[in-house]
């Protein structure tokens, strides 16, 4: 059985002060709650992490960046390389979220970039697909979910099945309240696996895919019974402790 992934992604809230508060006390919270069954992660804005690290250093909450620059080093003001982000506490980041490909203009192939330089720069990324609702009222959210795999993984080779997880994130789903039925987060969570399979053979049998898109403590028991939902990718229930370790144990054992 795969591990079940609850990966939160704070956006652009919080600061390191307030986060640093926000952790001591999620932290207080596992202690007289068990989700030892699933693994948590907090993909944080980058200034938190150097401030988040020592914190959870040695507990159950690993952390991770949203996003990372597809260069390893150079002259690129402003970007943030994955050793940089390796360095100061994270171990996943996210990539390609819809997000970055909207207002940030990301293609396929930066995505690809990103992902290879979280690799080589020791991060898991945690890969982001999904359809637009025009996308999915036509017919084409499957296509649209296999080329975007196709792109960001074109010359990837995976040495283990840690090395990479999927969030597979209807864009209509993410922010709105809307949510993707448990058994369309199954169905886009099996043509994920099936790409996967057909790229990477058995190896993709043990690749975590999680759902993303309003994913909160009423539905996630019945998303996370599916058997190609390995975990969440939690965008706002992320910032709310009570919601998030809710979701956490709604993770069957």
């Amino acid at each position: 059985m795969r591990t079940p992934l609850i990966a939160g992604n704070w956006k652009m809230y919080t600061t390191p002060s307030t986060a640093t508060v926000w952790m001591r006390a999620l932290l207080e919270d596992l202690t007289s709650q068990d989700v030892s069954h699933v693994e948590l992660v907090l993909n944080v804005p980058a200034t938190h992490l150097a401030v988040l690290a020592p914190i959870t250093a040695g507990t159950p909450v690993a952390l991770g960046g949203q996003d990372v620059s597809a260069h390893d080093e150079g002259a690129y003001t402003g970007e943030v390389s994955a050793a940089m982000l390796a360095n100061a506490g994270a171990r996943y980041c996210v990539v390609g979220h819809s997000e970055r490909r909207q207002y940030h203009a990301e293609d396929d192939a930066l995505v690809g970039a990103k992902v290879a330089a979280c690799l080589a720069g020791g991060l898991i990324p945690i890969l982001c697909v999904g359809e637009v609702e025009s996308e999915r009222e036509a017919g084409e959210h499957e296509a649209t979910v296999i080329r975007q795999l196709t792109g960001a993984l074109e010359g990837i080779d995976l040495k283990d099945s840690g090395d990479l997880v999927v969030a597979y994130e209807p864009v209509w789903a993410i922010g709105t309240g809307k949510t993707a039925t448990a058994d369309d987060a199954q169905a886009m969570g099996a043509v994920a696996r099936s790409f996967l399979k057909g790229r990477y053979g058995p190896l993709a049998d043990a690749v975590r895919i999680l759902y993303g898109g309003s994913m909160k403590p009423s539905n996630a028991a019945e998303l996370l019974a599916k058997a190609d939902v390995d975990g969440g990718l939690i965008g706002g229930a992320s910032l709310k402790r009570d919601q998030y370790l809710a979701i956490a144990a709604a993770a069957p054992r």
